[in-house]
């Protein structure tokens, strides 16, 4: 890692940081706040927590799309899973849920988040659930100490905004990835129809330098420039739009619980901040889309016995998640 690099890890660490925290400061403190929204579910197993221990624009939902991608592709046991950007770990749970829900298990999972205190509650919560399959790694996506090759999976549940560097994070996952392993991302804020990008009232409540945005078709380069291969797109514009009308309304409805588990404030700044996306995906200058590759399968290697060898045929995109109100995929092609 170059010290320009380094600099830039310190600066983001402390900037998403902030915001996070000026964001959701109940989620700090994970005890009293965990009692909270019991006391309002009656339930205190994991499911009880209604998604609540999440930071994305899609929740749980979010996370059902990338589990059911993951399904599709190992439909009983994923031996190493490994979510980047995965904040309080909330997301990481509810997928590796998800797909025990469907019988499928999850060997080893991963969560690897640049902030310090993340991990920190994220290593309590998962403690506190007896979680001893989940391991916390405090890293930047871009520089993760596991070895090449060790993964069979690798989620981004909508923190793609939150990374400067994009195209670098896609290159780590396709080092991380085995041949032929598979990457789903949720792109919640993150593309973009050109370089315009989204309208000032986004910019207010999703500031530069926390947010970064990128076109799509500058993504799907990156992508193949990582050695990713069969990139399967999956427009979710309707149903990002009906999903965020449901987040709010569920959110005014539920107006004083929700004020007593996150506080008055930071529930006015959490329905300005969806409210703002919801905005850009009808106006169209936010695309938000569900991803899918695999990392190329490597080249056979020419042996004394053999004239020729050829590659290996990348291994096919997996099935998107099949959801009544979801617009069908779209392939761009082998190449990406």
């Amino acid at each position: 890692m170059t010290r320009s690099s380094e600099r830039q890890n310190v600066d983001q660490t402390s900037t998403q940081h902030a915001y996070h925290r000026g964001l959701f400061p109940a989620l700090y403190d994970w005890e009293r706040t965990e009692r909270a929204i019991v006391e309002f579910s009656e339930d205190s197993r994991p499911s009880g927590l209604l998604g609540l221990d999440q930071m994305g624009h899609f929740g749980p939902h979010g996370c059902d799309l990338i589990a059911d991608v993951v399904r599709e592709a190992f439909p009983r046991r994923v031996p190493a899973l490994c979510e980047l950007g995965s904040g309080f770990g909330g997301a990481l749970r509810h997928t590796v849920d998800r797909l025990a829900t469907h019988g499928v298990d999850v060997g080893r999972a991963y969560g690897v988040d640049l902030v310090p205190e993340h991990c920190a509650v994220s290593r309590l919560i998962s403690a506190r659930q007896g979680r001893a399959a989940v391991t916390e790694i405090c890293a930047s996506a871009t520089d993760v100490p596991l070895p090449d090759g060790s993964l069979d999976v690798v989620t981004v549940t909508g923190s793609m905004p939150h990374f400067p560097r994009p195209g670098e994070v896609l290159c780590e996952a396709a080092r991380l990835l085995r041949s032929g392993g598979l990457l789903v991302l949720t792109e919640e804020v993150s593309l973009t129809r050109s370089r315009r990008g989204p309208g000032p009232a986004f910019r207010e409540r999703h500031p530069p330098g926390v947010f970064f945005t990128t076109p799509v078709d500058e993504r799907l380069e990156q992508l193949r420039r990582a050695g990713f291969v069969a990139t399967t797109e999956r427009p979710l514009r309707q149903w990002a739009i009906a999903l965020l009308e449901e987040r709010l309304k569920v959110v005014s409805i539920f107006r004083g619980s929700a004020d007593g588990i996150y506080g008055e404030r930071s529930v006015d700044s959490i329905r300005a901040t969806l409210g703002t996306a919801r905005n850009e995906f009808r106006a169209g200058r936010l695309v938000p889309m569900l991803l899918s590759a695999r990392r190329a399968a490597a080249p056979r290697r020419d042996t004394s016995t053999l004239t020729e060898s050829a590659a290996p045929a990348a291994p096919a995109a997996p099935a998107a998640p099949t959801a009544p109100t979801a617009p069908t995929r779209r392939r761009t092609g082998g190449t990406h």
